[in-house]
């Protein structure tokens, strides 16, 4: 995926912020901040892709990733792998706590988390795993 389709991505999940019961939320969030957020999970995404495809990696509903399926990367690659989803949720949670400080409102966050949850699961591609709400893992 391009820097410009991630960014889509992104464009995409502050509509429905917008959308959601916080719609004074400003959808045109832009701060510092955020951006070296943004481009560092778009520095990582090629080297996460892999893993989304082979079933490795798959969403959260919360916002997240994590580990789906360990044997599908081999032994020498798993701490490569655990590393980049541990950088990978620590600017998640980074991101979704720095949109509610930009609108000023730390409370919105847990929702901003789930929006978020519900967007990645409904763009990733087909065959990429995702947890449903009850927890249990189902491939698109």
């Amino acid at each position: 995926m391009s820097n410009q389709i991630f960014r889509l991505m992104l464009l995409l999940f502050f509509v429905v912020l917008s959308q959601a019961s916080f719609a004074s939320a400003n959808i045109e969030i832009d701060t510092p901040a955020i951006n070296q957020i943004e481009k560092s999970m778009q520095q990582r995404y090629s080297q996460l892709m892999p893993f989304y495809t082979s079933g490795a990696v798959g969403f959260t509903q919360d916002g997240l990733i994590a580990m789906h399926d360990a044997n599908a990367v081999s032994l020498a690659e798993r701490q490569t792998v655990n590393s980049l989803i541990a950088a990978e949720n620590q600017d998640r949670n980074a991101l979704y706590l720095e949109i509610a400080r930009a609108n000023n409102n730390l409370g919105w966050e847990n929702e901003i988390r789930r929006t978020f949850g519900q967007r990645w699961i409904k763009l990733a591609k087909s065959g990429w795993w995702y947890q449903a709400t009850n927890g249990s893992w189902v491939q698109k």
